[in-house]
């Protein structure tokens, strides 16, 4: 009997995964992660920032117990904190201070679920592991989950090729509606367990309050890209992102606005007013980390600038070994440095880079600078 080992967090999706496998007759155990010190949510003053009498991630440990005894799966634990720190956690603060908008999810995929959790897994004996992503391998092909609305290929896209070919993915042929119903069926304590949303470390918390435990607080002029004139004081760029059209701190102006740049350089938050999304617009970008996890390198594609959004057929100019010029001669809207450029060939996923310098009509947006 071959021998599973499946990423067990404590939500639906992976005990769903557990229970699939085990009835196409693996043998299959499982491993949470703890990724997280929940003393490190603690504001200046020490005291914690969430409200629960307990960790969140303490009581996915909890149901993931509780599970893992219904299914009868022996169950195991590792710490990744350390490894978290330095590889994903430090990443986010690194990017968040350049002005940009960074992903943890996908370098917590890279290098923690699909890099230390493997090895770990390894040393309990595993012939594969599992996950409850949604997404599926055919081969050597990474594809779309079958629910288009919970597919997570996206950030499945820096994981290194090599990595795949011993994981499965058992619910990526399932809709979650499908998932649920499977849960509830079996009478799981998870079943209707609701999925977690937002950066994984920060939860339901406030976000800017969180940040401010480990950026220090930097404001400076909102400017308005069109006329040039303050308008306004932001809280530091850190806590804005593009696109963004709620809580921007323009007290008094009712007027539609949202964010379209940042300026590092003399810490300035650009926002433009009206329904007029001109700002928002780009035709290419530079993107550099490049990951393929295909051994196909086309010159044409579909790429998702972020997680659920639309595809948008684009042009590959490569540029060197780690840097892609991508083209979209549509235009595509909020395309934002520091995120992900997943790129597609239908429902394959072929790799990623993350987004470093969007242009316009040729030229480097300057209000992005």
């Amino acid at each position: 009997m071959e021998t599973v080992v499946v990423g067990i967090s404590g939500g639906v999706d992976s005990a769903v995964a557990a229970y699939l496998l085990q009835q196409q007759g693996y043998k299959v155990i499982g491993l949470f992660m703890r990724n997280w010190d929940a003393a490190l949510n603690n504001d200046i003053e020490g005291n914690p920032t969430f409200n629960e009498n307990i960790c969140p991630q303490e009581q996915d440990y909890n149901d993931a117990k509780v599970l893992c005894d219904k299914l009868g799966i022996e169950l195991h634990r590792v710490d990744f904190i350390k490894e978290y720190w330095d590889d994903v956690f430090t990443y986010f603060l690194n990017e968040l201070k350049k002005g940009r908008t960074p992903n943890p999810d996908l370098m917590c995929n890279k290098y923690i679920k699909f890099d230390r959790f493997i090895k770990e897994a390894e040393k309990l004996g595993a012939d594969y592991v599992a996950t409850g992503h949604y997404a599926r391998r055919v081969g050597n092909k990474l594809l779309r989950g079958i629910d288009n609305n919970k597919d997570q290929s996206y950030f499945l896209a820096q994981v290194k090729a090599d990595a795949f070919k011993n994981v499965l993915f058992p619910v990526g042929e399932l809709t979650k509606p499908e998932v649920r119903e499977i849960a509830n069926k079996l009478e799981l304590n998870v079943a209707n367990k609701k999925d977690s949303t937002g950066i994984c470390f920060i939860g339901e918390r406030n976000y800017q309050k969180f940040i401010h435990n480990y950026l220090k607080p930097n404001p400076g002029d909102i400017v308005d890209v069109k006329t040039k004139e303050v308008i306004g004081r932001h809280t530091g760029l850190m806590n804005y992102t593009i696109g963004q059209r709620r809580n921007v701190g323009i007290s008094g102006n009712l007027e539609r606005h949202y964010v379209c740049g940042k300026n590092v350089k003399d810490n300035i938050l650009y926002v433009a007013f009206g329904e007029d999304n001109s700002y928002l617009m780009s035709d290419e970008c530079i993107i550099k980390d490049i990951n393929f996890i295909s051994s196909v390198h086309p010159t044409f594609a579909l790429a998702k600038f972020r997680y659920r959004g639309e595809d948008h057929p684009v042009e590959l100019e490569y540029i060197d070994e780690d840097t892609i010029k991508v083209k979209y001669s549509g235009g595509a809207k909020s395309v934002t440095p520091g995120q992900a450029c997943v790129l597609y060939l239908g429902e394959e996923c072929i790799g990623s880079g993350i987004i470093d310098e969007v242009r316009k009509d040729g030229e480097k947006l300057w209000y992005l600078g």
